[in-house]
């Protein structure tokens, strides 16, 4: 019976009884959503009992306006430097581990590839034998070799500690967190918090009027230079584009995927410029930090220090061939 994997299967491949039986699908992908949110948020806030009004005064946005206000008291900086700071530690405590834990699974995932592929080549050929034998036709041949390679490449995850599924934890961590501090951000910027928000007599909302710094010192009012969603929006596209550049080959599907990613980083720009400042700072110093979380995940000596298994795809000079790729892609079509 098809029920082992690795090289024991492989060695007692020839007196295997072929089963078909169901499976679950073997992995999904998500990938990160980014902002449907805000474009509607004045118009939900404006009528009562709305969505948007019931998350900004839902437990885990009240949550985060205290962790705000905490490391805001604590830190005894400005608000323009409490967010940056709030954001720094929050990524890199949260969400750097998380991403680390991210590439150590997709790693695990690669390596097991060429195993995958003999396996594949293998119980194709045993199908073959089977299905003349038997007589089966086309169509039942391959149900039976779908159900079986799926549940083969199944044990092997479960061998490995390495389910594809498990990569996808950060995005449910992440995207939540993202939101409930944007809510938290824009509950003191409208005046609208539900945590006790008052220090020596002055709302949170005052603070942050005076707690800017350079073209934005009033924190509550929009970025009027636009300087704030201009960035967001660019270190979004270099996040995509360096992704794409990591891909090699990409599928249909794939393409469809970074070209809508894109036009949402594009689409950030207007909606950033709608908020008040102290979102988009906030959006900007998130993107920064997830654009800095991605080139350290590159690095052979962090890795290394995360114990990410090496793989093939792996480079001793990531930095110089992401460089390589990005003139390759961009500066050569202008020449």
């Amino acid at each position: 019976m098809l029920c082992r994997s690795g090289a024991g299967w492989l060695r007692s491949l020839p007196a295997l009884r072929l089963r078909a039986q169901g499976l679950a699908p073997s992995w999904g992908s998500a990938r990160l959503p980014t902002l449907p949110l805000w474009a509607a948020a004045s118009v939900s806030a404006a009528s009562p009992g709305g969505w948007y009004e019931a998350l900004a005064a839902s437990a885990p946005v009240g949550a985060a306006e205290e962790v705000l206000l905490v490391a805001h008291e604590a830190s005894g900086l400005p608000w323009w430097g409490s967010i940056v700071l709030s954001t720094v530690a929050l990524r890199g405590a949260v969400t750097l581990p998380l991403a680390a834990y991210q590439h150590y699974i997709l790693a695990k995932v690669e390596n097991l590839q060429p195993e995958i592929k003999d396996i594949a080549k293998r119980l194709n050929q045993e199908v073959a034998v089977r299905a003349h034998q038997f007589g089966w036709s086309k169509r039942v041949a391959r149900l039976t070799y779908l159900k079986n390679m799926r549940r083969l490449v199944s044990e092997l995850y479960v061998r490995d500690n390495c389910h594809p599924l498990k990569a996808t934890v950060l995005v449910w961590v992440q995207l939540p967190m993202w939101i409930f501090i944007s809510v938290a951000l824009r509950n003191f910027s409208i005046g609208a918090t539900h945590s006790e928000a008052v220090s020596a007599g002055v709302s949170v909302r005052e603070q942050l009027a005076a707690g800017g710094s350079l073209w934005f010192p009033d924190l509550t009012a929009v970025d009027s230079t636009w300087i704030l969603p201009i960035c967001v929006g660019v270190v979004n596209l270099l996040i995509v584009e360096i992704s794409a550049l990591q891909k090699i080959g990409m599928s249909r599907f794939q393409m469809y995927v970074t070209n809508f990613v894109r036009a949402v980083s594009v689409l950030m720009i207007p909606v950033a410029a709608t908020v008040p400042s102290s979102l988009a700072l906030y959006w900007l110093c998130s993107s920064l930090m997830g654009l800095s979380q991605n080139l350290l995940l590159r690095s052979p000596g962090f890795r290394q220090l995360c114990r990410i298994p090496p793989t093939k795809s792996d480079s001793e000079t990531p930095y110089r061939d992401l460089s390589a790729a990005f003139c390759a892609k961009f500066l050569s079509r202008k020449r």
